[in-house]
């Protein structure tokens, strides 16, 4: 599957786990259930990936964590905010940027409406 096939069956999770839970609960909650809703689809997913970072010669493992990395090819950035900060969606694209995948999803469970709370990021490589 490609990266597009994979974010159309992801967003279909997020949407069940938002539908059954809605929104004010903790990110970890919707870690959980999101992490369960990839396994009844048969997603191969990791969850708490540490991303590693090169700066010139040095290589860092500095504790930066993707939440959940899908198929190896699919990021996913949960969040449970009051308003999402530009700083929120720079995370995403520098996690997309130190791994070399291409596509990200940024999603705030925190929402009236969670089709609108849902970010697709691409890294142009």
């Amino acid at each position: 599957m490609n990266e597009n096939d994979l974010s159309y069956i992801i967003r279909g999770c997020i949407f069940n786990v938002y539908n059954n839970l809605g929104p004010g609960l903790l990110e970890s909650a919707y870690h959980v259930a999101l992490s369960h809703e990839l396994l009844k689809k048969g997603l191969p997913f990791s969850s708490q990936v540490g991303v590693a970072m090169e700066y010139e010669t040095i290589h860092l493992d500095i504790g930066y964590r993707i939440d959940l990395l899908v198929d190896n090819k699919v990021i996913i950035e949960i969040k449970s905010v009051e308003t999402l900060l530009d700083v929120h969606h720079k995370q995403i694209i520098t996690y997309l940027k130190l791994s070399g995948l291409k596509l990200g999803l940024l999603v705030n469970f925190n929402t009236d409406r969670i089709s609108h709370a849902i970010f697709r990021k691409v890294n142009r490589l």
